[in-house]
């Protein structure tokens, strides 16, 4: 049997596939397992052996502007991939994403299978299913394999994700240089893209004095660069620069690019990070995360989008994160740092 998954769409995501990768490796384990993703999210996948296979698609468009060698790049991967003839081509989204069903469905399987909000728009799936509601993401992206003939288990494997080489090397002298240990610190991020899901400059100052006087810990606090209005990719300089100006002697800055930042996550004792795909990093990390959301009744609701693993816990404030109390939080930091 030849299953191809089709995940294009962000890192935190096809993190949330890997359990079921590793449920389809141990259930099917003469299958070919293969994964189509871009080349914006195809690392998440590196050193991972579950996939026999990952297709990596380039950007057609980059920066607003038709790359022509890109595009006879991925003219030549469909072809060889619909070479491939695979039996079942699962368009892996918990929800209906039209432009990964049309990717999906010019592989030309034998079966595609999608969620999709009507049948009849979609004629070529062989299986158009209805999304199902109040379902973790991860389980709803796994529960499509089930077309195969497969039973959805009760528990899936962890989230999956392989530090690689480069990045320890990047954890040890980042950490070396400014003279803390790995797992002497507790990292904590902001990058929720609205204000209200991520905890504030007076939060960030009063718990980092905490960590330390409570355990010893440094904060290393992290943080995306740019103003909040910024239309497409929001920033937290609002948040971060009265933070920075504290100069708080148990904070330790770190602006830096997401993989070195996911690598200094692997190293903490733990990870505080608002609802984002570095939650869902953390939340595979050694040190697991506590993760935050807020006024879930409009916004993304922990029940699918929740951090998952054996160290993951989150809070839910009704309105904003601020209103979240010190002693929430350190009973659940507690919990992953003793």
């Amino acid at each position: 049997m030849k299953i191809l998954i089709v995940k294009r769409d962000k890192l935190g995501d096809l993190l949330l596939t890997t359990p079921m990768l590793a449920w389809l490796r141990a259930a099917l384990p003469q299958a070919q397992i293969d994964v189509l993703a871009n080349d914006y999210n195809a690392w998440v996948l590196d050193g991972n052996t579950q996939p026999h296979k990952v297709w990596v698609l380039p950007r057609v468009r980059h920066a607003g502007k038709l790359r022509i060698g890109a595009a006879l790049q991925t003219a030549r991967m469909i072809w060889q991939m619909r070479r491939e003839h695979y039996d079942w081509v699962i368009v892996g989204n918990g929800e209906e994403s039209p432009r990964a069903i049309e990717r999906g469905l010019s592989v030309k399987g034998r079966n595609t299978v999608s969620y999709c909000k009507s049948a009849a728009d979609w004629p070529r799936l062989s299986h158009a299913l209805p999304a199902p509601r109040g379902m973790h993401e991860s389980r709803s992206v796994a529960a499509l394999a089930e077309v195969i003939g497969l039973k959805l288990p009760e528990a899936l494997p962890a989230p999956l994700y392989i530090l690689p080489e480069s990045g320890r090397a990047f954890a040890q002298q980042w950490l070396a240089s400014n003279g803390v240990q790995a797992q002497g610190y507790v990292v904590l991020g902001l990058g929720a893209r609205r204000a209200k899901k991520q905890p504030s400059t007076e939060q960030v100052l009063r718990w980092a004095e905490q960590i330390h006087a409570r355990w010893g810990l440094k904060t290393l606090f992290m943080w995306t660069p740019g103003k909040s209005d910024n239309p497409l990719y929001p920033g937290d300089d609002e948040v971060a620069e009265p933070v920075l100006a504290a100069n708080s002697p148990y904070i330790l800055p770190f602006r830096g690019p997401l993989k070195e930042a996911i690598a200094l996550v692997w190293s903490a004792r733990t990870s505080i990070f608002p609802d984002s795909g570095l939650m869902h990093f953390a939340a595979a990390s050694p040190g697991g995360v506590l993760g935050f959301f807020a006024e879930t009744a409009i916004s993304p609701s922990p029940a699918q989008w929740g951090p998952i693993g054996p160290r993951a816990h989150y809070l839910e404030a009704d309105k904003a994160v601020a209103e979240l109390s010190d002693e929430a939080v350190f009973d659940k930091l507690a919990r992953l740092i003793d």
